[in-house]
Parts: C-alpha cells; structure tokens; sequence
C-alpha cells in the first residue's frame, strides 16, 4: 500500500513590496520566500500588482487591504499568514487630534483573521527618530512653515499611539519576528531572527575585477553608500564629508517611489568630485550590488534614522564592516566589533574612517564569523521552526491539552 504523501505547510507569505517592485523590503521577502520553498513549503505571496506574487490588491494608499487579504485567505486556506509589516507600506494614518484614531489599511484583517499570523517588524522608533521622519517634508520645500509646524504636532501626538498600533498588532499575532534586540524592546517582544543575506554571485569575484567592472580606482580603500534618494538616509553627510586620506566614497543613489525631493539630492551628490564617486545607476539587481559590495571595503551609514538596515546585513555578508550613525541599531551590532558608530556629523564619519582603518583586519575577523549567521538556509530554517511551534501550539489549542 503506497503512503499518502505528508501535506505541504502552506505559506500566505504578505508584502505590498516585491520583485519586480524595487526596494529593500520587497528584496528580503523574495529571498525568504525562494528559501522557504526549497525546505519543502508551498508559499505563495500577495503583494501589489507590480509585484510577481500570486495574489494582488495591497497598496498603501488602498483603504481595503484588509478585505482583499481576507478574501485571500478564505481562497487559499493558508495554515500561516506571515505579513512583512513596514507601517507606511500599509497606509499608516495619524490623527492631528486624536491618537487613539492612528490606524493603518490592515488593521480589520488582524482583528479578523482567524489563521495563525506571524508578524515581522521591519520598523520601529525612538522619539527622536520618529521626529526625523519630518525631515523629507521639510526638505522637501514643498509645505509651509505652519504646515511644517503642523507635522511636527503630529508626529509628537502619535508616538506613543505608533508603539501601541505595534504592540496591539505583536498581541494579535500568534508570534513577531524582529531583527535586533533592539527591535524587540521598542515593539515589546518578538523572535529574534536576523535579516538574512548573501552574496548573489556564484563566483566570488576578486576587488580589483569587482571596481573594473564599474570603472573605479583599483587602488586605496572604499567606503560605499547605497539607498533611496531620501532625506532620512543621510545623503547631507556626504555632500559635506572631507574624505580622508587612502579612502574614496561611491555613491549609489535609486529613485525614492514615496519620496518628495530625489532630484536635489542627486544634484548635490553630482556636484562632488576628487575622492567622491557618484554612480548614478538607480536601484541595482541583486548581482549587480553584490559585486559592487565586493569592489568596497566597508559600508557608509549616516542614517538619520534606521531599525533594521538591511544594506547593514548585506555589507556585514560581503564581508564588511560599517561606519553609521550612533543609533541604537547600528549600536547594537558595533558592540559586536562588527563596525564603528560616530555622531552623525561629517567630521565624525571621517574620523570614523581613519579608526576603523586601524583595526580593520580584527573588524574583519568578527563581520567574517558574524555573515555565518546571516545565510538565508539558516534563517529560512528559524522561520521554519517557529512556524512548526506555532502550528503545534494551535493543534494542543484545539485538542484541548493547553
């Protein structure tokens, strides 16, 4: 008698953000995902009509997310949902007079859902970076100073209703997953279960043929900058670092598709010459930006705010080391010996180089034993043992033994 074959777990996998859509999101839940199926789950994903899921419908600015997550869910019949949850990929909302009013276009499906939901949380911030994100409005020149006045309130009034609407949503999981223990104390909880990365070449290519390939100094050491043309990103340190001696900066800047002032950015960033390279190539596939983490020799973080950098883990995967900003993120991993934090100050960074220099063959010993931790089979893996408690703890729900 031939054996009935064991049922796939079946996977809702839920991201507004993926492949072909550019960003950084999108990029972790399609790795995820290919990684997750080759353990043997079937997962299928429901993402934006840009993207190549298999189910559509979810935008940030669509009011009916939930609705159209529901249906899928009674189509599918998953046996876990697992939302990538970025608050502005989901139509966040702040009220100017109430913040018990703070919502976002998913919140009736949380409420709703009676599948197990695993949430993982890309963001999270202390007050001071939360004000920050009022930075693209106003450097956007494109409010007055009364309508800049008006965000600041906003802001300020929602910041502790934005940790509650991340509580409430970790309650109504059956588990989070969070990439720092830095994220887990802001969100209140969570699984610890890093952002996986690795390179995408097949073949490591040596530093010399990584910079021919895009035409950079075959000489002297690199420190590179990558991300969306945005003002929380913290392009304004580059434009007025004094690069010190034996380093050159490269710059990769890609369009922001939710921002408000990339062309002065890109302008800025152009006008810089000597030892500041600005490549000007838009965002890169994923081959393309690993050779070019491995034409580099550490990573550039000036961020002005940040609590789960995935450029962090691919440079700490090609391996190298970072100078970012002294944020409680970044500070997590440099206490790791994994790179170095500095005030977000032009001069800092630059002193930051000329120290991380100095030590750098003992960085690199700890970013070398670290990027072990990151490979996606081994974080596909901590999913997968995650979902199996999950789905194992529903099963003792239901017979009644817990």
């Amino acid at each position: 008698m031939i054996e009935a074959k064991e049922k796939k777990t079946r996977v809702l996998m839920v991201s507004v953000e993926y492949p072909p859509i550019i960003g950084g999101l999108g990029r972790y839940t399609h790795n995820l995902t290919k990684n997750l199926m080759k353990l043997g789950y079937e997962v299928c994903v429901a993402c934006n009509e840009k993207g190549h899921g298999q189910f559509f419908g979810l935008s940030p600015t669509n009011a009916h997310n939930s609705d159209v997550l529901l249906k899928i869910v009674d189509k599918l019949h998953p046996d876990i949902v697992h939302v990538q949850y970025e608050h502005g990929s989901y139509g966040l909302k702040l009220d100017p007079l109430n913040p018990r009013k703070i919502s976002t276009n998913i919140d009736l499906f949380y409420e709703c859902c009676k599948i197990p939901v695993v949430t993982t949380f890309h963001s999270t911030y202390n007050f001071k970076q939360w004000i920050s994100r009022v930075e693209a409005v106003k450097s956007a020149g494109q409010t007055g100073k009364l309508g800049i006045i008006k965000e600041y309130w906003k802001y300020i009034l929602n910041y502790n209703s934005l940790h509650a609407l991340d509580r409430l949503k970790l309650d109504q999981s059956e588990a989070g997953v969070v990439f720092s223990h830095y994220m887990a104390r802001m969100v209140g909880g969570g699984n610890l279960i890093y952002h996986g990365a690795e390179p995408a070449v097949p073949k490591v290519p040596k530093k010399q043929a990584a910079r021919r390939i895009f035409s950079l100094p075959e000489d002297g050491r690199i420190a590179l900058a990558v991300g969306f043309r945005s003002a929380v990103k913290g392009w304004d340190i580059l434009e007025k670092i004094q690069i010190p001696s034996g380093w050159a900066i490269v710059a990769n800047s890609s369009k922001n598709e939710y921002g408000l002032n990339d062309e002065k950015i890109s302008l800025r960033l152009q006008k810089r010459t000597g030892d500041f390279i600005s490549l000007q190539k838009g965002f890169l596939s994923d081959e393309e930006f690993s050779i070019l983490l491995y034409a580099a020799d550490a990573v550039l973080l000036p961020y002005k705010l940040s609590s789960g950098s995935g450029v962090m883990f691919d440079g700490l995967a090609h391996g190298l080391p970072f100078v970012a900003s002294d944020l409680p993120f970044f500070k997590e991993f440099s206490s790791k010996g994994l790179g170095i934090t500095v005030k977000r100050e032009p001069a800092a960074f630059a002193d930051g180089l000329v120290t991380l220099d100095k030590d750098y063959e003992g960085c690199l010993e700890e970013v070398n034993h670290f990027r072990e931790k990151l490979k996606w089979d081994l974080i596909a893996t901590q999913h997968s043992e995650l979902y199996e408690r999950v789905l194992s703890s529903k099963k003792d729900v239901v017979g009644g033994t817990k």
